[in-house]
């Protein structure tokens, strides 16, 4: 048995492969993607996330705090320069205003909590999908759980960002139904920008994944005035269409559902004035990609 690091579970996922699924989200990314709406999934180790909204005023966790990280200003106020987040203070927060995320989890319990769901899948057709994060930063303990979902005939996917090694995809290719592949810019100078690490090894990974005949779903999250631009829409269909065999590519439109989130870890939110894309331009871009001869998924999970 091996173990890893997750921050959530989420039972009844209809937007993360077929049917009705059970998505497991992985600690730990190698990406820092701007727009990231699980920013909780980027540290690879627990985290203290304060949802200030809320806290019932207790002051249980000023006293609790080893480090004198927070005190009171009508309200409970943290100084996260000082927060080693160590979680003292959400084991006193009855509330549930402090938690801290992310816990280690053995892969037996793991497939205990998956297992529960298998009458919904059954009746749906879905399945199991590891997302996070990055599945694959983990690839040891994600390759015994796939293994283990196949051993009880489970539909497997697996949400990437691509950023691992080709031995790490290798190794999990008998036992992954599909690929969830993130596909964030062509242009590498740009990409490395907007997520702090080159694209090289994340296309070179996607071509032989295409190769090894893979069934791959590609996810390309539209950011206005990142990778929305006709420029950007060109160099994606131009890479696409010289693979040779795609299952699909689906667009996932820019949300500011997540901000809040990095003000609960003590985040700066570097596109706060962002607002998401128009119906009109999902569709256009859409349209571009369908008339390049991609097969093309929109949001609803229809094809175009």
């Amino acid at each position: 048995m091996t173990d890893g690091m997750i921050f959530d579970v989420k039972r009844y996922a209809i937007n993360d492969g077929p049917g009705i699924r059970t998505a497991v989200f992985f600690k730990g990314c190698p990406l820092e993607c701007w727009w990231c709406h699980n920013p909780e999934g980027q540290s690879s180790v627990p985290q203290l996330m304060v949802r200030q909204n809320r806290c019932k005023g207790s002051k249980a966790c000023l006293a609790a705090c080893p480090q004198a990280a927070v005190h009171w200003d009508g309200c409970t106020v943290t100084d996260w320069a000082k927060c080693d987040h160590c979680g003292k203070c959400a084991e006193v927060c009855y509330a549930g205003a402090r938690e801290m995320v992310g816990r280690r989890i053995g892969s037996t319990e793991l497939m205990d909590e998956i297992l529960r769901d298998v009458p919904f899948f059954d009746q749906s057709g879905g399945g199991v999908t590891f997302t996070g994060g990055e599945p694959l930063a983990q690839a040891e303990f994600l390759e015994d759980v796939l293994q283990r979902c196949k051993g009880n005939n489970l539909h497997t996917a697996v949400d990437t960002c691509g950023h691992t090694s080709w031995e790490n995809f290798q190794a999990i290719l008998p036992f992954t139904d599909l690929f969830l592949f993130d596909l964030k810019l062509i242009d590498e100078e740009r990409h490395q920008h907007y997520t702090s690490v080159t694209n090289r090894m994340i296309l070179t990974n996607m071509r032989r994944l295409s190769e090894s005949g893979a069934r791959i779903l590609v996810r390309i999250p539209l950011i206005p005035g990142v990778n929305d631009d006709e420029a950007s829409i060109h160099q994606f269909a131009s890479f696409l269409t010289s693979l040779p065999y795609l299952e699909g590519v689906a667009l996932m439109p820019y949300h500011t559902i997540g901000v809040a989130k990095y003000e609960a870890l003590g985040l700066q939110y570097k596109l706060s004035a962002l607002q998401p894309p128009p119906l009109e331009h999902i569709k256009l871009v859409e349209g571009l990609f369908a008339s390049a001869g991609l097969p093309v998924i929109n949001y609803y999970g229809r094809a175009v």
